[in-house]
């Protein structure tokens, strides 16, 4: 157990420590490369891990896969604001909102079904194979989103010059904070699941399904209803709904927990359904707005943006998870309160700007700086 976690540990901190340099690296020198090198990347890490014998080799391993996964998930929101506007931006950002948020849920179902028949190479033989097919389909369909004369030169300066401005930018600050915390909420039962499915809910390793299809049902829906309320709703109203939604997920799941004995399937992990209908509504909604702000360095909103959410993960994995999860009330005390905290930092953006679209675009904070 250990072991293992030691290689989660490792991979997230990679993960977190290269996310804040693929966005200004793709507004450098085009999304395309940046997407391509760290899938190949990432292929290649993958065969080091299958193939390590001992657990520093694997270690190692972990962390240039770390280093290289982010790059599809922060380059590609930006791509998608480089290429779609308005209601088209926010339709496509709601799939790819979809297939991130329910990654994280699906890989322990993926994980564990393997595990029951092979061993753990296999997973990185998987991951092996499932990169390399991505890399060919990317290669051969995704096109330059960044052209030349609007890229932005990379300088060490520059870079955290800008960094800094625009996390000291109030409203990215909000916007962050309220995107990160809802998700937070989701993922303390993501990062819990060992425990609350084999503890508490006596189920077996092959049996985390139970936890992880309501979430990606949830997720899925989610997705498909913020697209198509996008052009018939406001953001704003978007989100409320959301928030309220998931809010509503919370509530059940604390009432449950405090009053059912035992604690059991389903009505044990149905409120998940509900909580992943609130994030996949909100994430696109404040992901365009965080873009939005700054049209010349998108890459680098996105890189600080998934940075602030996977500090707050960390968090959630690393401190609240252990200290939480031996109790099933304060798990879903916990989750509430994260969620909570996300509806806070959005309802004071509310107060300062009542329509998220509508709310000026900052981008004078940042401006392209000259290279060292």
């Amino acid at each position: 157990p250990l072991a293992i976690q030691q290689t989660i540990s490792v991979y997230l901190i990679a993960y977190a420590a290269m996310s804040i340099v693929h966005g200004p690296l793709s507004d450098a020198i085009g999304r395309r490369s940046v997407i391509l090198g760290g899938m190949l990347v990432f292929t290649l890490a993958s065969v080091g891990c299958a193939l390590a014998t001992d657990l520093p080799t694997l270690l190692a391993f972990r962390a240039v896969q770390g280093l290289s996964a982010g790059a599809g998930q922060i380059v590609g929101r930006a791509a998608i604001r480089d290429l779609f506007h308005g209601d088209d931006a926010q339709r496509l950002m709601s799939q790819v909102a979809m297939i991130f948020g329910i990654a994280p849920a699906i890989a322990p179902l993926v994980g564990g079904w393997i595990l029951g028949w092979a061993e753990w190479p296999v997973i990185f033989w998987f991951l092996t194979a499932f990169s390399g097919l991505l890399l060919l389909a990317t290669w051969s369909w995704f096109p330059e989103t960044h052209p030349p004369d609007r890229r932005v030169p990379l300088a060490m300066r520059s870079l955290v010059r800008d960094y800094v401005a625009i996390f000291l930018n109030p409203r990215f600050q909000r916007l962050a904070a309220a995107s990160s915390f809802n998700f937070a909420g989701m993922f303390l039962y993501i990062a819990s699941a060992p425990v609350l499915v084999m503890q508490h809910l006596h189920l077996g390793e092959r049996d985390f399904g139970w936890l992880f299809i309501p979430t990606i049902g949830g997720m899925v829906v989610g997705a498909y209803l913020s697209g198509r309320a996008a052009g018939r709703m406001s953001g704003d109203a978007l989100t409320r709904i959301g928030f309220v939604v998931g809010g509503i997920g919370a509530l059940i799941h604390v009432a449950y927990a405090a009053l059912a004995d035992p604690f059991a399937i389903p009505w044990a992990v149905l409120p998940l359904f509900l909580t992943g209908v609130g994030v996949a509504l909100i994430f696109p909604i404040l992901t365009l707005a965080i873009l939005d702000m700054y049209p010349r360095q998108r890459g680098s909103a996105s890189s600080l943006q998934a940075f602030t959410s996977l500090v707050v993960a960390a968090l959630v994995s690393g401190a609240m998870s252990p200290w939480l999860s031996h109790s099933t009330l304060y798990l879903a005390l916990g989750s509430a309160s994260l969620t909570l905290l996300g509806w806070a930092f959005w309802r004071w953006e509310r107060n300062v700007c009542q329509r998220l679209p509508a709310c000026p675009q900052e981008t004078t904070a940042v401006e392209p700086a000259d290279p060292l």
